[in-house]
């Protein structure tokens, strides 16, 4: 495809997303994050032209980049402050850090990766673009990173199989934590509160991510 009618598809395929997200997400400020994110950046180049599609897309090592409808609705019910402490777990290619970087000006993001060379790469681009409010952890046994918390809001971004505790005490109280919940094929899409009592929780929709292997998670083998 040539250059100019690769930038006009994607203008097109562009207009075409945000006005259909537009009929679900209700935050302003989560859109205009969103807009202000080049996703076509955070693809592999040959799937670059499907950029804006509202589909999940294949990066690599058996990982996808998320939906942009599912990365919306789980940035929107975060409700960030720009001074929020967040914690990404699975940085995949650094898309939604990208996303949640843009909400959070004036803090950091901490998104971890189990896959070293796809933490690499997110490094990079991150990098790359400007997003330097981001820090990129290769992931250790410890679920999450502890070290570097307490956290306002938390974004797991693969499956796993039950709410992990680990994760939940490293929210601060009144942390927001998203995070897919189910078995390996399908999951339901959870925001959990931290409260002074334990945590309460709100359904979100069915998902569906890649499983998050470890520790309070998926084996790594069947």
């Amino acid at each position: 495809m040539a250059d100019r009618e690769f930038g006009k598809k994607l203008q097109s395929d562009r207009r075409a997303l945000f006005i259909s997200l537009r009929r679900f997400i209700r935050s302003q400020a989560v859109l205009k994050a969103m807009e202000r994110v080049p996703r076509e950046l955070f693809v592999p180049i040959a799937d670059r032209a499907n950029a804006y599609m509202d589909i999940a897309l294949a990066i690599g090592e058996g990982q996808t980049i998320s939906q942009p409808y599912i990365v919306a609705l789980i940035t929107e019910a975060l409700r960030l402050q720009p001074t929020d402490r967040v914690l990404e777990v699975g940085a995949g290619s650094g898309y939604q850090a990208a996303v949640l970087a843009e909400l959070v000006p004036d803090s950091k993001i901490v998104t971890v990766e189990l896959i070293r060379s796809l933490a690499q790469r997110a490094r990079e681009t991150l990098g790359r673009n400007g997003y330097m409010n981001v820090i990129v952890e290769d992931a250790t046994e410890i679920l999450g990173c502890p070290e570097r918390g307490p956290y306002e809001a938390i974004v797991v971004s693969a499956a796993v199989p039950s709410l992990s505790p680990s994760l939940i005490a490293q929210l601060t109280v009144g942390g927001r934590m998203v995070v897919p919940v189910g078995d390996r094929d399908q999951q339901e899409l959870i925001c959990v509160l931290r409260t002074g009592e334990g945590v309460s929780l709100r359904m979100l929709g069915p998902c569906r991510f890649v499983p998050l292997l470890g520790r309070e998670a998926f084996p790594t083998s069947l």
